[in-house]
This record gives structure tokens, C-alpha cells and sequence, in this order.
């Protein structure tokens, strides 16, 4: 959508909802919302409840930025409904968003593309519930255990033992009927960003903890951010184009963040697409943009020039 159009219609941030990321989400709208007034545009920051969908409509929102992280609006829930009113919207599609918001199934993807990622198994709720449940994975110990529809690192576990590996799936389960148990890979953790199909840079993340964590992620200090990547030139090159291979798998559009592993042999492993990544000050899309001459408010008129009509 041309900015001379964007300019005439009110803008609608969606923000907040109900999901375990709702703190952090509140964070990118407010900075979304801070950015889009700075260049003159007409917006109404909305925190997506129950009654988002007669807010739209008495707002009169022309289009949508989709400022959630986790639940419905990643999942391709608020996408749905936002497609039946009529309402453009920033981002990746309904499909796009569900299968990147599924570990279990962008994981299937990935592989039937022949893009790497770190050997792993589903666990459900009703298997690990039965009587005689063993815990198994197929790999050695140290897993990584993390919620199959979360992000943010939200419930991520690395275990070292089998009783902290049942510990951390029993506990990943409050946030959804299927876990993943992932083989860890030790290696530098590299996120490479896709605007508008194509790569624009990426950030090697040093955190100070175990593992880029909820708390690493989101606690200013606790995380160093090489930008970009100390990486020779060709695995750099490499990392972009899994990075973009992934995005294109899913069927992404908009902005996406992707997570990736190297490790000491330079083998790239695809982690998971975020299709909404963070707008906190903290927020790696937004440095790796900058890094590529963006800035933020330039950002997110380059996000929403291509959404979903």
C-alpha cells in the first residue's frame, strides 16, 4: 500500500492480547505507535481483547499493524478474522503464521525442504500422561525443551539429566499439549531478518546466561549484539540464504526474524521463523535495520507497504 494512501486512513496498532507474551507486546505496539505519529500518521493504539473485533469496527481502522506476539494474534487467528472484515494487515498470512507459530509442523516443512535443523521429537500431553511413559528422544542429553506454540523463548529449558528433562516438559505444557525436545547444539546464535523477501542482515546474540532466555532477551545488559555476525563472508552468506530459504518455506511475508545455530564446522541450523518479531527497544529487528540504514519509523512504513490487502 503507497504511503500517500497510508496517509489518509487510520492506522490501528494491535497490541497487548491475552497471550504469555502480552508484557513484551505491549512494549512494540507503544514504539510502533510512538514511530507512526512521528511521521504524521493517524493512529489508535488497540490492546486486542474479546472485543477487538467491534473495536475495528467502530474505530473505523483502514489497516492493521499487528503488534502481538504469541497466541492469536501470531497464530493466524486475528489474521482470519482481520481477512473476513476486510482489513489489511501487516505481516505474514494466516497459513504463514500458523505453521511458523507450530514448531512441530515449520519443523517439517524445513526438512522437507531440505533446510538443516537440530534433530528433535514431539512430546503430547495424553502420551506423557499414559502409565508407563518413558522419556525418550532418540539423541543424547543435553536437550533443549521448549513449548511447541510459543516464542519468545517462553518455557525454553536446556536439561542436562532425565529427571530436569521431565521436570521441563511437564512444566512446558502450560503452555500448550505439545512440547519439543530438541538436540542441543552449541554454537554461536546467529538471527538473520527478511524484509519484504529479502535478507537484510543479520545479529550474532552473546548472551550472558546458558541461552538467549526470556530474561536475556528482554533485561537490558544481560545480552552483547555483534552486528553484524562475526562470520566470514561465505558462512554469513549462507546464514541469509537459509534464513531466507526459511521465510519462503512457510510462505512469510512482511518482516520476519530467524533464528539460527552454527556450529564449530560452520553447519547452519534453522531454529524457528518469527513473523512478528519484537519492536522493544531491546528488539533485534529493529538493530538490524538500522544496521542497514533503516531506521525505526522508516521501518515500519517499509512493513506496512506491503500488507496484506
Amino acid at each position: 500500500m503507497e504511503r500517500k494512501m497510508l496517509k489518509k486512513i487510520k492506522i490501528g496498532v494491535l497490541l497487548g492480547g491475552q497471550s504469555a507474551e502480552r508484557e513484551v507486546s505491549l512494549r512494540s505496539g507503544a514504539a510502533v505507535v510512538k514511530a507512526l505519529k512521528s511521521r504524521g500518521y493517524t493512529v489508535k493504539a488497540i490492546d486486542a481483547g474479546p472485543d477487538l473485533y467491534p473495536v475495528l469496527k467502530k474505530e473505523k481502522i483502514g489497516l492493521a499493524f499487528i503488534a502481538l506476539h504469541g497466541g492469536h494474534g501470531e497464530n493466524g487467528a486475528v489474521q482470519g478474522m482481520l481477512e473476513i472484515m476486510g482489513i489489511p494487515y501487516t505481516g505474514s498470512g494466516i497459513l504463514a503464521s500458523a505453521l511458523a507459530m507450530d514448531k512441530e509442523a515449520s519443523k517439517k516443512i524445513f526438512l522437507y525442504h531440505g533446510i538443516p535443523v537440530p534433530a528433535c521429537r514431539i512430546v503430547r500431553q495424553q502420551e506423557f500422561r499414559a502409565k508407563g511413559f518413558r522419556l525418550s528422544a532418540g539423541f543424547k542429553l543435553p536437550w533443549v525443551v521448549k513449548p511447541a506454540t510459543e516464542g519468545s523463548s517462553v518455557g525454553v529449558e536446556i536439561v542436562k539429566s532425565m529427571d530436569a528433562a521431565a521436570k521441563a516438559v511437564k512444566k512446558a505444557f502450560a503452555y500448550g499439549n505439545a512440547v519439543v525436545i530438541e538436540e542441543y547444539i552449541r554454537g554461536r546464535e546467529v538471527q538473520i531478518a527478511v524484509l519484504n523477501d529479502q535478507a537484510i542482515g543479520g545479529v550474532e546474540v552473546r548472551p550472558s546466561l546458558e541461552f538467549y532466555s526470556y530474561k536475556a532477551k528482554y533485561t537490558a545488559g544481560l545480552t552483547e549484539y555483534v552486528i553484524p555476525p562475526k562470520l566470514d563472508i561465505r558462512t554469513y552468506k549462507k546464514a541469509q540464504e537459509a534464513a531466507l530459504s526459511a521465510h519462503r518455506a512457510l510462505g512469510c511475508s512482511g518482516a520476519t526474524r530467524i533464528d539460527l545455530i552454527i556450529d564449530d564446522q560452520k553447519k547452519i541450523f534453522v531454529l524457528e521463523v518469527n513473523t512478528i518479531p519484537g519492536m522493544t527497544e531491546t528488539s533485534l529487528l529493529p538493530k538490524i535495520a538500522a544496521s542497514a540504514g533503516l531506521d525505526f519509523p522508516l521501518l515500519i512504513e517499509k512493513i506496512m507497504e506491503e500488507a496484506a490487502v
